[in-house]
């Protein structure tokens, strides 16, 4: 885990946490997974504390549930809760966009858009080699970014939160699919192209696009649970 600078035991807990949330999202540790604080330790050569720390941080924004006697295990995200995590980000960036237009788009600066218009083509670039991983990191920079319009530091961590969520959720299920370069949303230049138009109405409409694409597929995942259910 390289760094710059010195390695104090916040940044050790920050590189941890870093790494886990990685192996997470690359599906390395799988939903239901579970270790302890002293496997983690030992696997990255640290002492526990940095470890206990990091974990706790992770169990704090939902991507493990802890066990007093077990330890940690990666978080399991049911189809109900994805398209509840959909529908709350559909709310909250719909809201976010109706202000944006209202203020008079005065946040759109030009430097933070050549920036998010640059992680737009990466990540189309991605979805078309069908990259998930490459892919997963830039859309994730793509929309924390883009949030700096916003200038309100507690929405954009809560919304960045809901989509490593979401991302959790539906790595399991897109590894092998062999539709996926069709599964990953390759709108986002349009996102950019319409912010720098200030049509809030275009934004609004590509994003709620993409989230009805999202609810849909998570339908079709209820729909497979549904018939992999033995009769009764």
């Amino acid at each position: 885990m390289p760094a710059s600078g010195p390695v104090t035991r916040n940044t050790l807990r920050q590189q941890i946490a870093d790494a886990l949330r990685d192996e997470v999202l690359a599906g390395r540790l799988r939903p239901g997974q579970e270790f302890t604080v002293k496997q983690i330790a030992d696997q990255y050569g640290v002492s526990a504390t940095p470890v206990r720390e990091a974990l706790v941080d992770l169990a704090a924004q939902s991507l493990l549930d802890s066990d007093q006697h077990r330890g940690f295990r990666v978080r399991e995200i049911s189809v109900a809760d994805f398209r509840g995590m959909v529908e709350a980000r559909s709310l909250i960036t719909d809201g976010v966009f109706r202000k944006l237009a209202e203020a008079g788009w005065s946040g759109a600066r030009v430097d933070v858009l050549m920036a998010v218009r640059r992680r737009a083509e990466e990540a189309a670039r991605a979805a078309r080699a069908g990259d998930l991983d490459i892919f997963i990191g830039y859309d994730l920079r793509f929309w924390r970014e883009l949030g700096a319009l916003v200038d309100n530091p507690h929405i954009c961590a809560f919304l960045h939160q809901l989509r490593l969520r979401c991302w959790v959720f539906s790595v399991p299920h897109l590894r092998g699919d062999p539709g996926l370069r069709d599964r990953l949303w390759q709108d986002h230049a349009e996102v950019v192209d319409a912010v720098t138009r200030a049509d809030a109405e275009a934004v609004r409409a590509v994003i709620a696009a993409y989230h009805a694409r999202m609810l849909a597929w998570a339908e079709d995942l209820a729909k497979g649970e549904r018939l992999e259910r033995p009769q009764r």
